[in-house]
C-alpha cells in the first residue's frame, strides 16, 4: 500500500480488493477451513482489527470472494460454451456437449468448488443479516447469468435452467470435498489399491452428475 490509512472511498476499495486477492492466493495453497483472519491480516499487512473494518468476519471475506470468483468464471464459461456446443445438433446432443463443457470448466475451478462446498454449513454462519442479504443478491444475479448461458445453447430446458444451475454448483461443492484426499488416505490407496475403487476424479464425477441432471430436466418427447 502507498498510504497508511484508507481515507477515501477509492482507497477503501483498493484496500478491500487487496484483502480479497490475498485471500484468493491463500486458497490456492490451503483449504477453506485453514484460512484464518490472523494469517490473512499478516499476509495483507494489516492488523486484524483493520481487516475487520472492511469485512465483518472471515466468513464475510470468503462469501465476497466466492461471488467475485463466480462472476469471473461465468465470463469464461460464456466463451467456452460458444466454442463447445454445436447449435445444429439435437437437444440431447447439445445437452451432452453442454455437460462436457460445464464439467470441464467447473472442475478447473477447484477453489470455487471448495467455496460452494463450505457455503451452507460454514460461510453463511457468523455473518450479519445485511452481509447475507448482499451475498444472496449477488448469488441470485450470478445464477441468473448462468441460467441465461445454458438457455442460450439449450432453450428446451426453459424455466428449469435456474434449478439446474443451482444443482450443478451444489454438486461441484459436494464432490470437491472428496476429490483431494488427505495424505493419510492417499497412503492407504497406495498401499491397498483395491480401496481406491471409488476415489473421485472431479471432472469425471461432475460430468456424470451434470449430464444426468441436465438430461433429466429436459422436456419428455
Amino acid at each position: 500500500m502507498t498510504f497508511q490509512r484508507a481515507r477515501s472511498e477509492e482507497q477503501r476499495e483498493v484496500r478491500r480488493r487487496a484483502i480479497l486477492e490475498t485471500t484468493s492466493a491463500m486458497l490456492d495453497e490451503m483449504p477453506v477451513a485453514e484460512v484464518t483472519l490472523n494469517e490473512l491480516s499478516r499476509r495483507v499487512g494489516l492488523a486484524k482489527t483493520a481487516v475487520l473494518r472492511y469485512f465483518e468476519s472471515r466468513e464475510a471475506v470468503l462469501l465476497d470472494l466466492m461471488d467475485d470468483r463466480t462472476t469471473t468464471w461465468l465470463a469464461e464459461l460464456e466463451q467456452q460454451l460458444a466454442d463447445g456446443v454445436d447449435p445444429s445438433r439435437s437437444a440431447l446432443e447439445r445437452a451432452e456437449q453442454t455437460a462436457e463443457v460445464l464439467s470441464r470448466s467447473l472442475a478447473a475451478q477447484r477453489v470455487l468448488c471448495d467455496l460452494y462446498g463450505a457455503q451452507g454449513g460454514v460461510l453463511e454462519h457468523n455473518v450479519s443479516v445485511e452481509a447475507v442479504r448482499r451475498h444472496k443478491r449477488a448469488s441470485l444475479g450470478n445464477l441468473a447469468v448462468m441460467a441465461d448461458l445454458i438457455r442460450r445453447h439449450l432453450p428446451e430446458i426453459g424455466d428449469r435452467a435456474e434449478l439446474f444451475c443451482l444443482h450443478a454448483l451444489l454438486i461441484g461443492g459436494a464432490l470437491s470435498a472428496y476429490a483431494s484426499p488427505p495424505p493419510s488416505l492417499l497412503a492407504v490407496y497406495e498401499s491397498e489399491p483395491a480401496l481406491a475403487v471409488h476415489q473421485v476424479d472431479l471432472r469425471a464425477a461432475l460430468r456424470v452428475a451434470i449430464i444426468a441432471s441436465l438430461v433429466g430436466m429436459l422436456p419428455r418427447p
